[in-house]
């Protein structure tokens, strides 16, 4: 026998003309997701996804990779029998044997029109059928045991057990950022809450080597490989900014230098950013989380901007951020103690309302575009798939 798995959505179904290439995107996302897996086949059912796989199929793996793409509201594990409701109710008895309910409702769909019992008719029938078989009584609102009766063409789906996915819109039809990712916490939040959005994100990290360890590439690698599972390919650029650093260090006094060195990474990102045809960068900053993320710092990082700076973590608390990052898994990584290209280098008291003036009269001093050039000749790319 077979097993199916049925895949949901919200996001997509909403887009009225444009619907039926969000589908086919969320489709394809779904295939790649399941590569490698016992899946066998995925198709496009009527405002549903199915996959086919065997008996014996390996549904805890299956299913982690369903959960993780993007678009997926809610998936089931499910039966298929043939367009007879005889052959439903001959199944029911064991698929409900050892839930526990006192009520329940039936939630018939029929796609496949040409089948002669109506969807009310259906949830009737069955009903009456599963309150004689267990005494459990019907419950439209807030049943204990919802049962989901789908007619497709050339059969009848019957499934249960709802797990939510993440939703949002599937990667690829937002299309590309660029994000500044650090070894912290909070940029991969950030990148994530980007892809659920349905835009693909390429990385771009700065790092103080040979002036620091590589604890902070490393991290970064591990990052990337890690919410690669979300959009099945990244690219990581590495970029060293240690002689960036010393320059603005010699020049800039102590409490700006932060805010400049967050200065000439907008601008050495966005000219990266260009040369692969993004058209917005991502940070992870939230307001007020630390001295830079002011809304005067922020103010004066952005001026040296011509494309938008987005910051999805903006309104979040640290919590919240943390929590993110435990559930799609980076926390334990961007914990890990590491050489960052900012914390050598910051001054113990970095100014907090920075002003405007006083910063671009400072950058006077600094040969901004070959800071800026010499920093793009030193780039290095890394490049990961999944599965």
């Amino acid at each position: 026998m077979k097993r199916y798995a049925i895949a949901k959505f919200h996001e997509p179904a909403l887009k009225g003309k444009n619907r039926p290439m969000f589908i086919r995107k969320l489709v394809g996302n779904l295939r790649r997701s399941v590569k490698g897996t016992d899946v066998e086949e995925v198709w496009q059912g009527q405002l549903m996804i199915g996959l086919t796989m065997p008996e014996d199929a390996d549904w805890p793996s299956i299913k982690t990779r369903i959960h993780d793409c993007f678009g997926v509201e809610k998936f089931f594990p499910a039966r298929k029998v043939g367009q007879d409701l005889q052959e439903v109710r001959d199944i029911l008895p064991a698929e409900i044997e050892g839930r526990k309910f006192e009520t329940f409702r039936i939630t018939a769909h029929r796609a496949d029109k040409r089948f002669p019992t109506t969807s009310d008719q259906i949830n009737r029938e069955l009903g009456d059928f599963v309150g004689s078989l267990t005494g459990a009584r019907v419950n439209l609102k807030y049943p204990d045991l919802e049962i989901f009766i789908d007619v497709i063409q050339g059969g009848i789906l019957v499934y249960f057990d709802e797990t939510r996915g993440y939703g949002g819109m599937p990667v690829g039809v937002s299309g590309t950022t660029m994000t500044l990712l650090s070894g912290g916490i909070d940029s991969p939040v950030a990148a994530w809450y980007l892809m659920k959005r349905g835009a693909h994100v390429k990385f771009v990290h700065f790092h103080s080597h040979p002036l620091t360890d590589t604890s902070s590439i490393e991290k970064a690698i591990e990052i990337t490989e890690m919410l690669t599972r979300f959009q099945y390919r990244s690219e990581l650029l590495l970029v060293p900014i240690g002689d960036l650093q010393q320059r603005i260090i010699v020049e800039v006094p102590a409490p700006y230098r932060v805010v400049f060195y967050r200065r000439f990474m907008v601008r050495i990102a966005e000219a990266l950013a260009r040369q692969n045809n993004i058209r917005a960068l991502v940070t992870g900053e939230s307001l007020a989380q630390v001295a830079s993320q002011t809304l005067e710092n922020i103010t004066i990082i952005d001026e040296v901007a011509s494309m938008p700076i987005l910051r999805p973590l903006i309104g979040f608390n640290k919590n919240e951020i943390i929590d993110r990052a435990r559930d799609i898994g980076t926390y334990p990584v961007s914990i890990l103690p590491d050489q960052d290209c900012c914390s050598l280098f910051v001054p113990k008291h970095p100014v907090i309302h920075g002003d405007s003036r006083t910063v671009n009269r400072l950058e006077e001093a600094l040969p901004v575009d070959e800071m800026v050039s010499e920093a793009l000749g030193r780039v290095q790319k890394r490049e990961f798939s999944f599965p």
